[in-house]
């Protein structure tokens, strides 16, 4: 067995177990803050997306995410209605993370997949933000990056619908400071010393990049020897898989549209914390790896709400 087919195959097999473990919200999860952004249940309303087939929700994987907004004083609910200039008028931050297709519902589909969302709503939610809305908008490796691509394409994003892995086929990838991959900046940096972020691990996703000419900054940035794998079929993976160089491809980035703006991820789990297989295993914001993730999420919040006083 050659050292690519190895890799392909240790891929496989940890991309494959992460999604078939039994995944839990870590109730338990409560880290510190220092100085909330608001008044308790003062902050702006952020919305997180049920409407659409989501594996990530508000009361269900991302209950700790939700909590967590909370405790920085943002009011959070769960959304129920598709995307309608009356459904987002209130809204101040639009959270959508891995959105499906009734394809996907009993099982990960395979090629093509088919947009989450109508035209009408793509059209409505890039109005809502040109004109003054916040979205946060994850999309997961394939099947779920296809799922999206509609909506992430409306502000100049272009996702790659597969699995980004680095040299050795690992998909946990932690970006970091010291090396670039971590952007400095805006969202790393913080409010101050406290905030300051020295790495981020995601938990296996897609990648993807952003058009010329888009107002854009990049954050999480794929080194060289990184990899997107596009198979046909999700988690089963061959020689004969198509691949693209992922490097300087991102798994994160923020948007300005109009007079909104956009934060783009290509993976959802760095957003949880969740306890994955009979072991309990963590993954997400309260793995050993990614202990600066929850400041990095707030901090992206904070963006959001057109900094946080």
């Amino acid at each position: 067995m050659n050292r690519t087919t190895k890799a392909l195959l240790l891929a496989a097999w940890a991309f494959a177990a992460a999604a078939s473990a039994q995944q839990v919200a870590d109730s338990d999860f409560a880290p510190p803050i220092e100085r909330a952004a608001y008044e308790v249940g003062r902050g702006p309303k952020v919305v997180i997306d049920a409407a659409h087939l989501n594996f990530h929700t508000a009361d269900d994987r991302y209950a700790p995410f939700a909590a967590l907004l909370r405790r920085d004083g943002y009011r959070v609910e769960s959304g129920a209605e598709a995307f309608t200039a009356g459904s987002l008028a209130d809204v101040d931050i639009l959270v959508v993370s891995n959105a499906m297709h009734p394809q996907s519902e009993a099982g990960w589909a395979p090629l093509p997949n088919h947009s989450a969302f109508t035209d009408e709503e793509i059209r409505e939610v890039e109005k809502w933000i040109h004109d003054g809305g916040s979205l946060l908008l994850i999309a997961d490796h394939m099947p779920l990056a296809g799922h999206a691509e509609g909506l992430a394409a409306a502000f100049g994003v272009r996702f790659h619908n597969g699995f980004a892995v680095d040299s050795a086929g690992n998909g946990q990838l932690t970006f970091r400071r010291t090396d670039g991959s971590l952007a400095p900046g805006l969202i790393a940096d913080g409010r101050g010393d406290s905030e300051r972020v020295e790495f981020v691990t995601t938990f296996g996703g897609q990648a993807f990049r952003i058009d010329p000419g888009v107002d854009s900054d990049p954050l999480l940035i794929l080194p060289s020897g990184h990899e997107v794998l596009l198979p046909e079929v999700a988690f089963e993976f061959s020689e004969r898989t198509p691949r693209v160089s992922a490097a300087n491809l991102l798994q994160g980035a923020l948007v300005r549209h109009g007079r909104g703006r956009v934060a783009v991820f290509g993976e959802a789990a760095m957003f949880s914390a969740q306890l994955a297989g009979p072991n309990r295993q963590p993954m997400g914001m309260n793995a050993p790896a990614a202990r600066d993730n929850y400041r990095y999420v707030l901090n992206i919040l904070h963006w959001l709400s057109g900094g946080a006083p």
